[in-house]
């Protein structure tokens, strides 16, 4: 079967589920989780930051791969997986990522290394994508995470160079959150002209960007794409989905119609997203776990020597009212209506005609 080509959209970094005492990885959990998140239309990205990579095996990364695609072709959903492989070598990163192609992804996103940060020159940063890209039987996606690539931080010049010379490179994650870098990047992969002077092999028909835009974090998912960019990969799709895909839908809705209403709409659903995704953010992957096993009664614990999430920390966190109102709204979308209160005021009723909850992949 060929690839999935990447699309618009929201996606989250899917947390890897481990089985307590033996830490070994809890698949059946996880492929339970990856189709829960697709079904409400999030798109899973495996072994990425959140996902707890660097602490998994090739051989257990080469297992999630093949769950996550069993179990989204069992469930029929027709979504591309996006699966980290950035390593600490060129010739590393080549090998995991046909490796995870012959598994089942249909894309790869790659993080440079930043084990010897200050000799990853932009020549150097710009070879390894290059030699990467050329290498890797599916597309490859930048990742820019300077928080976890020890400081490496690729410029919006250095990225759309990338995106001009390295024609298997099919997007950029930004969670450098620069809402600048994004806007300065979205409009120049935007340009007509640049689907014409730089083609993509991989892109089948007019209708594909070639080059996707996406953020890192949901809480500037709107002003992204006001700027032109195409979604976001977010840990809060972990356990927001609904809210999350929610907020892509009325925000493209409004963009698309130029109804002020709309974009009103989304402006308050953002506020609220924003201000939600501060503090679950600063509880991390061992917070996310926890609250997954609240909501949803799995979860578990991060594999040591990650520790449990500070309970007083976590504790802070769900008394935020922001929190609050995410997990009502959410609680009130997967029931499959709008009429209490609380989505009153953020998405009000009469947008439930419009966008009920048909999932759309644009």
């Amino acid at each position: 079967m060929a690839p999935r080509n990447i699309k618009p959209g929201v996606y989250a970094p899917v947390l890897t589920f481990f089985k307590a005492g033996s830490q070994d990885i809890d698949l059946e959990t996880f492929k339970k989780h990856v189709v829960y998140m697709g079904e409400r239309g999030v798109g899973p990205v495996v072994c990425g930051s959140m996902g707890e990579a660097p602490m998994l095996s090739e051989d257990e990364r080469l297992q999630l791969v093949r769950s996550a695609r069993s179990a989204l072709d069992n469930a029929g959903l027709e979504l591309p997986l996006i699966v980290g492989t950035g390593l600490s070598s060129t010739r590393g990163t080549i090998d995991l990522s046909r490796k995870v192609a012959a598994a089942g992804a249909d894309i790869v996103i790659v993080i440079p290394s930043g084990y010897y940060a200050s000799l990853m020159t932009r020549a150097a940063l710009k070879k390894f994508f290059l030699e990467v890209s050329q290498a890797s039987p599916i597309p490859v996606l930048t990742y820019n995470f300077p928080n976890a690539a020890g400081g490496v931080d690729m410029d919006s010049e250095l990225l759309e160079e990338i995106a001009r010379d390295c024609p298997n490179v099919c997007g950029a994650k930004l969670t450098c959150s620069q809402i600048g870098k994004v806007t300065r990047l979205a409009g120049v992969v935007s340009q007509p002209a640049f689907a014409e002077l730089y083609p993509r092999s991989w892109r089948r028909n007019d209708d594909q960007p070639p080059f996707v835009v996406l953020g890192g974090f949901a809480d500037f998912l709107l002003p992204s794409l006001i700027a032109q960019a195409h979604g976001a990969i977010a840990g809060m799709g972990n356990f927001a989905p609904r809210t999350l895909r929610r907020l892509y839908d009325v925000a493209q809705e409004a963009l698309k119609t130029g109804d002020i209403g709309l974009l009103g709409d989304a402006q308050k659903l953002q506020a609220m997203v924003s201000q939600a995704d501060f503090p679950t953010s600063w509880v991390h992957i061992p917070g996310a776990k926890r609250l997954l096993e609240d909501l949803r009664g799995y979860g578990g614990l991060p594999r040591e020597p990650l520790r449990p999430v500070d309970e007083e920390a976590y504790q802070k966190m769900m008394r935020n009212p922001a929190v609050i109102q995410l997990l009502e709204l959410e609680k009130s979308l997967e029931a499959g209506g709008e009429e209490d209160a609380l989505s009153e005021q953020i998405v009000p009723s009469n947008l439930v005609s419009h966008l009920q909850t048909t999932i759309r992949w644009a």
